[in-house]
């Protein structure tokens, strides 16, 4: 059994920042790529950074230069720093990792809520 729990969500002002961690538990053998993608009210989930196993990076155009991805394999953890936030980041956000366990698959965490106040 894979969990992922989040962590690090809450509320920051326009300008500020928040960290996201991300630990995953359970039968890991290894890790494809993890990632980080936020749902906002009413609109469809979308992707904000991923990160592979070789430490190759993807950012969405509407984070870069403002978000940074990275992990710890020794912690199995992903963390999301945002920097500049804007209104428009807020969103509930979601872990997700490209794993093997017994058999490969695709995990998401619960998602955690970050709101953005103007």
């Amino acid at each position: 059994q894979v969990q992922l729990v989040e962590s690090g969500g809450g509320l920051a002002q326009a300008g500020g920042s928040l960290t996201l961690s991300c630990a995953a538990s359970g039968n890991i053998f290894s890790f494809n790529a993890m990632g980080w993608y936020r749902q906002a009210p009413g609109k469809q989930r979308e992707l904000v950074a991923t990160i592979t196993s070789g430490g190759s990076t993807n950012y969405a155009d509407s984070v870069k230069g403002r978000f940074t991805i990275s992990r710890d394999n020794a912690k199995n953890t992903v963390y999301l720093q945002m920097n500049s936030l804007k209104p428009e980041d807020t969103a509930v956000y979601y872990c997700n990792a490209d794993l093997m366990s017994w058999v490969r698959g695709e995990y998401w965490g619960q998602g955690t809520q970050v709101t953005v106040s103007s």
